[in-house]
């Protein structure tokens, strides 16, 4: 399965979660890919679109390799094997640092904006695509801090093993494909996967408004 753009991955999530159209609901997008995706959702289901901010922590000796998520606020969701091989004194100062850059971003995305209060609210997470699915457990984990009544997870393509553990953690997985032979990279389902700027973000929340 392969998507046009972001925007056509949009579309066809959409056509699968219209039963929530009309709901009590929030899209909320991962950025920066996945408010392309939120943007078509959210107008298709009449909802709101807002942003959960998430960021992955890296290896030390390897930046790229993700052990840990983080929200702006929430605790670390990590690969316990991966932490307990490195220095604590690193790692804090390494979510210190990771979280005032999350708030950075808050502030340039949606100004003063509070966080939205999700109690007995369905919150739809969206992004671009997922792999070893950190950054969106971290986003499962600060809806149930918000007190969400339901939680999806909506993603165009999910690794098989990603796609359990999400399930397990007891939220609704809609998926296009769940793919047992994950092709290793997002970009490699979309024929344009140019990135999106923070222009276009701001863009984005702005229009939904």
């Amino acid at each position: 399965m392969v998507f046009q753009d972001r925007k056509d991955a949009g579309a066809r999530l959409a056509k699968e979660l219209t039963n929530y159209a009309g709901k009590d609901v929030v899209v909320f997008a991962l950025p920066r890919g996945g408010v392309v995706l939120g943007a078509v959702i959210a107008k298709e289901l009449g909802a709101p679109l807002d942003l959960v901010l998430t960021k992955k922590i890296g290896h030390p000796f390897n930046p790229e390799y993700a052990i840990c998520a983080i929200t702006e606020e929430g605790e670390p969701i990590c690969d316990q094997r991966e932490l307990a091989n490195v220095d604590r004194t690193w790692f804090q100062r390494e979510v210190e640092r990771t979280q005032a850059e999350l708030k950075r971003r808050r502030s340039e995305y949606l100004g003063n904006a509070e966080l939205r209060n999700m109690q007995g609210k369905i919150a739809i997470i969206v992004d671009d695509g997922i792999a070893t699915g950190f950054t969106m457990m971290a986003a499962i984990k600060e809806m149930e801090k918000r007190k969400a009544k339901k939680i999806i997870i909506a993603i165009p393509v999910t690794p098989y093993d990603t796609a359990q553990q999400l399930i397990a953690m007891g939220v609704e997985l809609v998926s296009l494909k769940v793919d047992r032979y994950y092709l290793g990279a997002v970009g490699a389902y979309y024929v344009d996967f140019a990135q999106v700027s923070d222009a276009e973000v701001i863009s984005l929340l702005k229009k939904s408004r």
